[in-house]
C-alpha cells in the first residue's frame, strides 16, 4: 500500500527541541498566555530577521490586522493589496471597514506588479484620494520587486506591509523578506516552513518601533488599560500567541535554515526531472535573491493538452496531495465590488466556471499548480510524483 504524500505538513526538529521548551513551561506552570517562551521567541526572530520589534501573535491574520491599526486605517479609508494571495491577506482590510483595491501581479515574479501599482497611485490621486497603506505578498517564497515597490510607497509616503507568511527565511539582495516595509507578517500555520501548530508574528521596522510594538501588545491583549480593576477605553482583541505555542516555535526556528535547504532542493529535483517537458513553466526566480521554495509551482502554456486539474487528479488517484494555485481576489465573489487595476488591457473572463480572466493573476491561478512540497518527502516520494506527471505527456 502507497504511503500519502502531503503538500507541507509539520515537520518537528528530530533532535526534539520543540519538546524541551515545551517541557520547560510546563515544569515552571507557564501554559497560558505569556511567559520566557513568549519572550525569548520574539526575541530570536527579530535578530534572525534582522528587525527592531517582534511581536508573537495568535495567527500571521492576526498580524496583518494589527499592522493596519498601528497604521491608523479605518472606515472610508482605501488599501492597495496583491490580488494574487491567499484571503486572510485582504480579510482584515474589511475588518477595519476599508476598503481593499486589488493589484494585479506580473510575470517575473508572480507578485505586485510596481507598473500596475503606479497605475493604481496615479487613478486614486486623479480622483483625491490616497491609499493608507500598501499590502504586498511574497507568494510561495517568491520575492516580489520589494526595492521598486518600497521607493513607490515612499515617493507617495504610504506605509508598507510585507506579507511575508509564506516567505519565511527567503532572502532578497541580502536581505529577509518581510524586514523591508513598515510592518512584516510572519506565519506559523501547520503548513508552513516552520509551525508552531499555529500562531504568527508582526515584524515592525518603523522609527518608532517600541512605542508601535507597546500599541500593538495593548491591542492584542483585549486593550486592557494599567488600572487595578478591568478598564478599557477601546476595543481590544485576544490575539497574543500561547507561551506552549512559542515554544514549539523556539524550537522550529532553530532548523529553518535546514527546512529552507530542503524546500530548494524539492524545487531543484522537479526542475531536473519535469523540465524537459514542453509546455511546463516553474515559478521564476529572480537574480540574488534566495527563495525558500515553500511550495513548488508550475504553470502550463494556455495551449497544453495536460491541464492543471489533470496534473491534480493524476496525483490525488495516486494518493498524493497537490493545490491549485490561489484564486486572485479580485475573482472572489465576496470582493466582487471591489476595484482591480492591472497592466492587461481589455480585461474579460476566459473562464466562466472558475471564473477565471485574462489578467496576470487571472491566468496565473487558471493555469498553475502547486505541487507537493514536503520537507519530509524522500527521493523516492519525489520520484513517485515525477513518474505520475510525466505519464501525463505519454
Amino acid at each position: 500500500m502507497k504511503q500519502h504524500i502531503f503538500l507541507s505538513s509539520p515537520h518537528m526538529s528530530e533532535e526534539g527541541y520543540e519538546q524541551e521548551y515545551i517541557k520547560e513551561a510546563f515544569d515552571t506552570n507557564w501554559i497560558a498566555p505569556l511567559g520566557k517562551n513568549v519572550t525569548e521567541f520574539e526575541k530570536e526572530m527579530a535578530a534572525k530577521l534582522g528587525v527592531e520589534k517582534a511581536v508573537a501573535l495568535s495567527a500571521g491574520t492576526a498580524a496583518i490586522h494589527m499592522a493596519l491599526k498601528a497604521i491608523g486605517v479605518s472606515q472610508g479609508d482605501i488599501v492597495f493589496c496583491q490580488s494574487l494571495t491567499f484571503s486572510a491577506t485582504a480579510n482584515p482590510i474589511v475588518y477595519e471597514k476599508a476598503t481593499p483595491v486589488f493589484i494585479d501581479s506580473d510575470e517575473g515574479t508572480w507578485n505586485m506588479d510596481p507598473k500596475a501599482l503606479e497605475l493604481a497611485f496615479e487613478k486614486y490621486e486623479k480622483q483625491g484620494q490616497r491609499p493608507k497603506a500598501v499590502l504586498v505578498v511574497h507568494l510561495y517564497g517568491i520575492c516580489a520587486h520589494i526595492d521598486e515597490i518600497v521607493e513607490i510607497c515612499q515617493r507617495y509616503q504610504v506605509p508598507l506591509i510585507e506579507d511575508a507568511a509564506e516567505s519565511l527565511g527567503t532572502i532578497y539582495h541580502g536581505r529577509y523578506t518581510g524586514t523591508f516595509g513598515d510592518y512584516g507578517i510572519i506565519s506559523f500555520n501547520g503548513n508552513k516552513i516552520i509551525t508552531s501548530s499555529g500562531g504568527g508574528m508582526l515584524l515592525v521596522n518603523t522609527e518608532d518601533a517600541e512605542e508601535k510594538a507597546r500599541k500593538v501588545l495593548y491591542w492584542a491583549t483585549q486593550a486592557r488599560e494599567p488600572a487595578r480593576w478591568y478598564q478599557h477605553t477601546e476595543i481590544g482583541y485576544n490575539y497574543r500567541m500561547s507561551n506552549i505555542v512559542a515554544g514549539i516555535g523556539r524550537g522550529q526556528l532553530k532548523v529553518l535554515d535546514r527546512r529552507v535547504k530542503k524546500k530548494r532542493y524539492i524545487y531543484e529535483y522537479y526542475r531536473k526531472h519535469l523540465g524537459d517537458l514542453p509546455e511546463i513553466h516553474f515559478m521564476p526566480m529572480m537574480e540574488n535573491t534566495r527563495s525558500n521554495c515553500w511550495l513548488t509551482s508550475v504553470q502550463l502554456d494556455a495551449d497544453c493538452k495536460v491541464k492543471p486539474l489533470d496534473i491534480m487528479q493524476a496525483l490525488e488517484d495516486d494518493d498524493v496531495e497537490s493545490r491549485p494555485i490561489w484564486k486572485p481576489m479580485h475573482l472572489q465573489p465576496v470582493f466582487a465590488d471591489c476595484d482591480f487595476v492591472s497592466t492587461v488591457e481589455g480585461l474579460h473572463i476566459v473562464d466562466e466556471e472558475t471564473g477565471a480572466d485574462n489578467s496576470i493573476s487571472g491566468q496565473i491561478f487558471e493555469r498553475g499548480v502547486c505541487m507537493p512540497s514536503d520537507s519530509k518527502m524522500t527521493d523516492d516520494d519525489l520520484e513517485r510524483v515525477c513518474a505520475v506527471v510525466r505519464k501525463l505527456w505519454k
